[in-house]
């Protein structure tokens, strides 16, 4: 079984930055990948990371200004969000997939976080 915990939420300024930290026991993990949901939204894709961390993904909304990145010695998975914007506010979760080639939609993951809220102020 595999834990994913999330951190690093909080309210920040319009053009601030933020960085989520996911922080994962159990299994050796493969694929991780971000995802986030505001109130009365579907939850969408935000990034990806493949295991070895080579492969990066992200959806059009956050490129350029996010960055996804994981530290498998530590067994933790990064998201760095820059020049936040309001629209980028919702509760952010971690997720992992058994395989190594990363996913995009959350049917492609096996574990997930309990979240961390992103609050971004204009």
């Amino acid at each position: 079984q595999v834990q994913l915990v999330e951190s690093g939420g909080g309210v920040v300024q319009a053009r601030g930055s933020l960085r989520l930290s996911c922080a994962a026991s159990g299994r050796p993990l493969s694929a991780m990948g971000w995802f986030r949901q505001a109130p009365g939204k579907e939850r969408e894709f935000v990034a990806s990371i493949s295991e070895s961390g080579s492969n990066t993904y992200y959806a059009d909304s956050v490129k350029g200004r996010f960055t996804i990145a994981r530290d498998n010695a530590k067994n933790t998975v990064y998201l760095q969000m820059n020049n936040l914007r309001p629209e980028d506010t919702a509760l952010y979760y971690c997720a992992a997939r058994r395989t190594s080639v990363p996913g995009f939609s959350s049917y492609d993951y096996d574990y997930w976080g309990q979240g961390t809220q992103v609050t971004v102020s204009s």
